[in-house]
Parts: structure tokens; sequence; C-alpha cells
């Protein structure tokens, strides 16, 4: 029996866990860093928490012997995504990068693309004063001392950090509807969103209601991809999990 180890934490590692579990002569293993509070994943083919680096990684493949590993980290994991190459390699196993396509600038988009986090909160003062931001609760500390402007703020989990000076927080967990996100930018009167640029359908169409109003979005670009084999969809992971007879 195959053992596929799936690095997850998004949509695409959530579906390509539940094409897998029919097949007969695979075992897989999904892992969550511990982030996501009800992964929602059946308990017995669940790890939570890190593995302690490249070293813990390297181990855990080899303890459990591990045939597969499958990365479908979020776009911005650039950290565990170099981790799970490195051990992939060490170890001696095939890896692969789940990697969706990254979003597609409109022309009436009023896209300001910027390198990193720290980068978009400098291009905000005199950009807006009303700002929707979602970046994740992370990445707050860099907007934390800018107090002439407020922020909108949407995590899926719930925040245990200090805030901007002027801050309302929401959470919530997309797919969100452009219909929605226009009213929510309209209610809260935001004249600027600032986000990742993750791709992906969930948590597109606050894209699409900026766009819609006009508003500019700070887009911090993503960070570069592992070496070795990347595809972007779920269908193409099962087919390269099927080549040279990876998995029944």
């Amino acid at each position: 029996m195959t053992k596929l180890l799936i690095l997850g934490g998004t949509a695409e590692a959530r579906a390509l866990l539940g094409a897998v579990s029919v097949w007969p002569d695979l075992h897989a293993i999904m892992s969550f860093a511990g982030r996501t509070r009800h992964p929602n994943i059946d308990q017995g083919i669940l790890r939570r928490g890190g593995f302690g680096g490249v070293d813990g990684l390297t181990s855990y493949l080899r303890d459990e012997s591990i045939d597969v590993l499958i990365d479908a980290t979020h776009p911005f994991a650039a950290r565990m995504s170099m981790q799970a190459e490195e051990a992939s390699n060490r170890a001696g196993i095939p890896r692969l990068k789940l990697l969706r396509p990254p979003w597609a600038k409109h022309p009436k988009d009023r896209w300001i693309n910027v390198s990193n986090t720290e980068e978009a909160a400098r291009r905000l003062p005199g950009l807006a004063r009303r700002v929707f931001l979602t970046t994740g609760h992370r990445d707050l500390e860099y907007f934390s001392n800018l107090n002439d402007i407020w922020f909108l703020i949407r995590t899926i989990e719930p925040i245990g950090q200090r805030l901007p000076h002027q801050a309302c927080c929401i959470q919530a967990r997309g797919p969100f509807s452009e219909k929605n996100e226009i009213a929510l930018l309209k209610e809260y009167g935001i004249d600027a969103l600032v986000t990742k640029a993750s791709g992906g359908r969930l948590t597109y169409a606050k894209v699409a209601a900026a766009r819609a109003l006009n508003l500019p979005v700070v887009m911090i670009q993503r960070p570069n991809p592992p070496p070795g084999p990347i595809v972007p969809t779920v269908d193409d992971a099962l087919a390269w999990l099927r080549q040279d007879e990876r998995a029944a």
C-alpha cells in the first residue's frame, strides 16, 4: 500500500484528500500546521502541528514509511514548501507542489503590486483612510502604527495579537459572493483593499468587488515556489499520483 502525506491547510488539499480516500491501495495522511482549529477532517488521517524543520520532517517521512509527499499548502507558505522540497530529497521520495493559479489582472483593476506586507503598509498613507485588510492575522504588526487609517480586518481564526490603533475585526470563512463583498465595502466606507495574491476562487470576490467600486488594491505578490514539479489543479495532482504506478 502506498502511503501519501499531504501538507494541507487549503481547499485544494481537502479536495485532494477526498479524491484519494477511495483509492484502495493508498493510505493518505493530512498534516495541518495547527493554525486552523476546525479543519473538518477525519481524525484518523489527520496530523496536527509542525515537524520541527527539515530534520523533523525528514525523520517523519522515514519513520512513517511515507512513499509520496504532496505539498498543498498556501501559496504564501514559502518556508514550509522549501522544507518539504528538501526533506523529500533527503528521504528519497517523490514530492509534488500543488499550487493554485494566480489571479489574472482585469483591465479595470487598480492593482498596486508590492513585494511583501511591510511594503503594503508603507503604501497606505496618502492612498486611503479606510482599508479592508485581508492579509491574515500573522502580519498585523506592520499596520499597527498607522494611526490615521481605520482598518476592517477579516480573518478565519481569532486574532491574538496587537491590532492597528483603529480597527474593527470580523471572522469569516469563504467562499464569499461579489454581491456580499460589495455590500460589505459600502457598509464600512472602504476606500482601499489590501490582500495577498493568493489565487483561487474562494476569496476572489473581494477583488472583483473592489474593481466594481473602482477601489485601489494593494496586492502582495507571491513568494517564489520551490524547485521541482508543480501542478495547478487537483486533477493534475491525481494524474501525477497515477503516473509510473505511484498509486493504484
